[in-house]
């Protein structure tokens, strides 16, 4: 960790978390009894609808002992999964969010049943890791979940267990309730409450704590819902399973004839427009600030509920996303500046950078975030993986990372466990201004991200030309001044990267690069002022985990203001003639 301005916000940010964690010590320790300690859940009323797809099949697997969450697979031998090592962090969270019972449920047989009732009588007893279970959102994850399946894990079950089952949701509602109390980070505070709120819904006993749950998630949804929708974190999976939650939760609210909060009804209308915004033709979400793999099941099941079908949001200033389309190309790109530190655990160092779409076919993407492993969402989130320019293959944000001196690494690797790789900074001075007519759009925008270590702005311009199914963009590097360190004042080695779908199969050609769709669709690839090369790229969006692919990578040396042109033109459709795609 270099000297600077980061080392202050690392060293902000730790003394931020001490306070945090000190001021929670206290409140352990003088804390009034919490209101769900005085009270006792005496039954469930209702039982809310889970939106999240289900396959029977996975039940199949549980009765075979496999387990595959999160791209990571265990074989449990006839055992509990609880009693195992889990294989990756996301995993774990997973498995003790308990999401898969609904899996089971849809198998509906009386082994699944049973299985499902084992799991969790498993879990009450205490095996498993408790740490691992109590993260907030984890614990906020496993009461929804707990909720909305209890008809599958109570049915057939004895006395004994049922009271055990109610137990256990009251002690996952006060664990819940005292996050809210100690402080934990904003994304977490909106998950809590929305996990509470389905309790006092849910549960005979607790209803007072639904007065103060519904506060707290009015006064979350406010602060974090943005103006057009988007969530302060910019991360379109945040949004999406945060809908996921919201829209069974409103119902809810009237299934009880309770009035549902304004703030809820006002976040659930202005989100689905922006996912709209975000999604591609075949059915997926743009990959930026923390998108990977989309749940196609899940976001078509999201947008029936979208009033506005007939156009899509194109212009999401707050949340920094603007979409362009026309001739059936569609492009979504990020013009955005890196989110606040509190929210900013996914999100990447890819401003500029954009999506291409051909019909249902992806071209241009962003490599996307993996299911599982945190040095390779670490990897996914830096600048070369995603389509836009890097200067000296560096990020055009710099992440809190286990750097520096011994006591900074210990610190540092606190500091990930509390909060996660977070961005430390980011570009700020982020602009952007789009113009259209009748046959083209035009985005153009600006960061300043690589600009304090190498004195170097980025400006973007994309112009999609229905007529002649073409996109012209421009890349131009300016230099600011002579002034600064060496760095600043030196040449820099910058890359423009565009990733390529793996359904893309792409080869030289004397005006540049041809790439073929599986779909049968013939582009062309041209640039200007910089030299053209075909590498490797690798797309850890795939259903079934990471893919080789391709990427243009067109490099040039900036030692003073320069500009690159580049184009995609999609010729006439033809058949593929011994192409495979990648």
């Amino acid at each position: 960790m270099a000297w600077g301005p980061d080392r202050w916000r690392f060293y902000r940010l730790v003394a931020r978390e001490a306070a945090r964690a000190i001021r929670a010590a206290a409140a352990s320790l003088t804390a009034s009894p919490d209101i769900l300690a005085r009270m006792r859940v005496t039954g469930l009323v209702i039982a809310p609808q889970d939106l999240r797809t289900s396959d029977a099949t996975f039940a199949d697997d549980i009765y075979a002992g496999l387990f595959v969450f999160a791209g990571r697979s265990l074989a449990a031998s006839g055992g509990s999964p609880f009693d195992y090592a889990p294989p990756s962090p996301e995993w774990a969270d997973e498995l003790y969010g308990f999401g898969w019972l609904r899996h089971l449920r849809a198998a509906d047989t009386a082994l699944a049943r049973a299985n499902a009732r084992a799991f969790v009588a498993d879990f009450i007893a205490g095996r498993g890791d408790p740490a691992l279970a109590r993260q907030t959102p984890v614990a906020a994850r496993r009461l929804i979940s707990f909720l909305c399946q209890s008809p599958l894990v109570l049915e057939g079950a004895d006395h004994a267990f049922y009271q055990s089952f109610l137990k256990a949701i009251a002690r996952n509602a006060q664990q819940l309730e005292r996050d809210l109390r100690r402080g934990v980070p904003p994304q977490w505070r909106l998950n809590a409450a929305v996990a509470l709120c389905y309790a006092g819904l849910c549960c005979d006993g607790i209803q007072p704590i639904l007065r103060r749950a519904t506060r707290v998630l009015s006064r979350e949804l406010d602060r974090q819902i943005l103006t057009d929708g988007g969530h302060r974190s910019r991360d379109p999976r945040f949004a999406m399973e945060l809908l996921l939650d919201l829209l069974p939760l409103r119902q809810s609210y009237l299934s009880r004839s309770v009035e549902p909060p304004v703030a809820l009804l006002g976040a659930i209308d202005r989100m689905l427009p922006l996912l709209r915004l975000l999604r591609h033709p075949d059915a997926s979400l743009s990959h930026f600030n923390g998108m990977g793999a989309t749940d196609a099941d899940h976001l078509a099941t999201l947008l029936i509920y979208d009033g506005a079908l007939a156009q899509p949001l194109m212009h999401a200033p707050n949340s920094g996303y603007e979409r362009l389309e026309g001739a059936r190309i569609v492009i979504v790109a990020d013009v955005g500046a890196s989110p606040p530190l509190p929210y900013s655990v996914n999100a990447g160092a890819g401003c500029l950078a954009f999506e291409m779409s051909s019909g249902p076919q992806r071209i241009v993407v962003n490599c996307g975030l993996p299911a599982s492993g945190p040095d390779l969402r670490l990897l996914a989130r830096s600048t070369p993986a995603h389509s836009t320019a890097s200067v000296a293959q560096a990020s055009s944000c710099r992440f809190l990372t286990r750097s520096g001196w011994w006591g900074e690494r210990q610190v540092a690797d606190w500091l990930i466990r509390r909060r996660g790789a977070v961005v430390l900074s980011g570009p700020t001075a982020v602009a952007a201004e789009r113009a259209e007519d009748a046959d083209r759009v035009v985005l153009a925008a600006r960061h300043d991200g690589f600009a304090p270590d190498f004195g170097i702005i980025h400006e973007r311009r994309w112009e999609l030309v229905a007529t002649a199914a073409r996109v012209e963009g421009r890349d131009a590097f300016l230099r600011q001044g002579k002034a600064g360190s060496r760095a600043r004042r030196r040449a820099q080695d910058v890359a423009i990267r565009f990733h390529l779908h793996p359904g893309i199969a792409v080869r030289g050609v004397p005006e540049g690069l041809e790439l073929t769709s599986a779909l049968g669709e013939i582009w062309q690839f041209r640039a200007d002022n910089a030299e053209i090369a075909l590498e490797e790229s690798v797309y850890f969006s795939g259903l079934t985990g990471p893919r080789r692919t391709d990427q243009i990578a067109l490099h040039l040396t900036v030692s003073e203001d320069v500009e690159v042109r580049w184009s995609f033109t999609r010729l006439a459709s033809a058949p593929l003639r011994g192409v495979s795609p990648a």
